[in-house]
């Protein structure tokens, strides 16, 4: 099947960028790649500092409830709340987002995101790999997550000239800030449905807290997991899942004495070993520690974030992006007392939670940690190399539902429509892209895969979504199967 384009034409190129090309495709030559034209004018528009972080909403934010409304349907569907407007005329939100509102020439809205896995774990996986899962319900990602391609991608010891993508010389030399103390890519949890996949637990998030099982089975009632360590830094050990435990480590190199012979013949211990080496390196660098560290900020500033789980990990977000980290991804959840439902998550069944007294909690702490980030990222200058996103894997239903014996309203899965939050990285902010129907159910302006936004976020990291990687048979998998770059956010 033909893929669709993923780069934009860029026009005539000057002098200085066609000595710029010979340059890279010299090196590039020298040390056996042969890179294409459209990989080095990708490379020639890549921030090497690009970093992400991605605040999931998982369970699946109502884009009826937040920034798609639809004061003109019917009772059932628009629910209760209203929209206002922002500072860029013609662009409303909900009335419950009055910061964000005074700002909105500062982020973009993607109304018309949509695919069509509407499970939990299914539609993760859809949304965050590009790829359609085989099994529905499934814990662990079939297809790496994007936090792991960035993190395989960017990982300067990962010899890249065996899968054709870069040599291990060049990915050194593109990439020395990978070097530099501090892990590549950084989580609170495991997502359901998401995961390294084939590429292994090298690639998986490193994480302040051990794993929580719990949020990668579906379970939606589930104490927060902090990205933040519980007393402003002290005693940060990052829970190395993406090479081994450290504290295990002794014990099972012990077990593998047997079979080291072995694994030196192969080469397999060499790239253990480097793992490890790398793991010590961060788990041991005060450049981390101090990344984690939330008392090096002022008091004043703490306080505009606000005193909250959403506050400290969108807090300790910025500071780890500021510090090298290349994607931080951390989970938006939030425990509803029990007279409003039941859930950590945005899983607004009728079932789980009474959808607007669940909003009319969150909402409001959602505006204040999520203005005061991109206030922060304006502020320092790194809204041109640091993109936020919320998002969860999916919107929710057009209509309003009452199954619950208590008969209080909620809205249950809906891919087919959903809108994503954006603001920062280097791209065009103060707009929304396409928009739904009256009703909310569909795109009717510019339809946008959910791919459109990984392959967007794909090529600010100078990372080329046609590349193949191998999964443990060898099997070349393209890391998005489809998916154009949105023009409109870097025209």
């Amino acid at each position: 099947m033909a893929r669709t384009p993923l780069m934009p034409c860029t026009g005539p190129l000057d002098r200085r960028t066609w000595l710029k090309i010979g340059g890279l495709g010299l090196g590039a030559l020298c040390a056996g790649m042969s890179p294409t034209l459209a990989q080095l004018l990708a490379n020639e528009a890549v921030d090497r500092n690009f970093s992400v972080i991605l605040f999931w909403a998982n369970g699946g934010p109502s884009h009826l409830e937040t920034f798609d409304l639809k004061p003109a349907a019917p009772a059932e569907i628009r629910g209760d709340f209203r929209p206002i407007r922002t500072n860029v005329p013609g662009i409303d939100i909900c009335e419950h987002l009055p910061r964000l509102a005074r700002m909105a020439d500062k982020f973009t809205i993607l109304r018309s995101l949509h695919h069509e896995r509407g499970e939990h774990s299914g539609g993760t996986h859809r949304f965050l790999t590009g790829h359609s899962s085989l099994a529905a319900n499934l814990p662990n990602a079939e297809n790496p997550e994007l936090g792991s391609v960035v993190a395989r991608q960017l990982d300067p010891f990962a010899g890249r000239a065996s899968d054709g993508f870069n040599s291990p010389s060049l990915a050194r030399s593109a990439n020395r800030r990978e070097t530099s103390g501090v892990p590549i890519f950084v989580g609170d949890t495991q997502f359901y449905g998401a995961g390294p996949a084939y590429l292994g637990k090298a690639y998986a998030p490193f994480m302040v807290n051990p794993n929580n099982p719990i949020s990668a089975s579906g379970n939606n009632t589930y104490d927060d997991i902090p990205i933040y360590p519980p007393q402003n830094g002290e005693g940060v050990q990052l829970a190395a899942d993406s090479t081994l435990r450290l504290q295990a480590r002794a014990g099972l190199l012990n077990q593998l004495d047997g079979l080291r012979r072995d694994a030196e013949r192969s080469g397999a211990l060499d790239t253990w070993d480097r793992h490890h080496r790398r793991a010590v390196e961060i788990l041991s660098s005060s450049r981390t520690r101090n990344a984690f560290d939330l008392s090096q900020e002022s008091h004043t500033l703490r306080q505009r974030y606000g005193d909250t789980h959403w506050g400290k990990s969108l807090l300790t977000c910025r500071r780890l992006v500021e510090a090298g980290v290349r994607f931080v991804q951390c989970q938006a959840t939030y425990r509803l007392p029990a007279s409003v439902g039941r859930t950590s998550n945005w899983d607004d069944h009728s079932v789980n939670a009474h959808i607007f007294d669940g909003y009319r909690l969150k909402l409001p702490v959602l505006d204040q940690a999520m203005s005061a980030l991109i206030d922060d990222l304006y502020t320092r200058g790194l809204d041109r190399r640091v993109l936020f996103i919320f998002t969860g894997e999916f919107g929710r239903t057009p209509t309003v539902r009452n199954q619950d014996a208590s008969g209080r309203p909620g809205r249950d899965h809906w891919p087919r429509a959903m809108s994503v939050f954006l603001a920062g990285g280097g791209l065009r902010m103060g707009q929304v892209i396409g928009a739904t129907n009256p009703r909310g159910e569909h795109p009717v302006q510019r339809p946008l895969d959910s791919n459109c936004l990984l392959a967007t976020i794909y090529h600010r990291f100078g990372i080329d979504p046609s590349h193949h990687l191998h999964d443990v048979s060898g099997r070349p998998i393209p890391i998005l199967p489809r998916g154009e770059v949105i023009r409109e956010l870097i025209g």
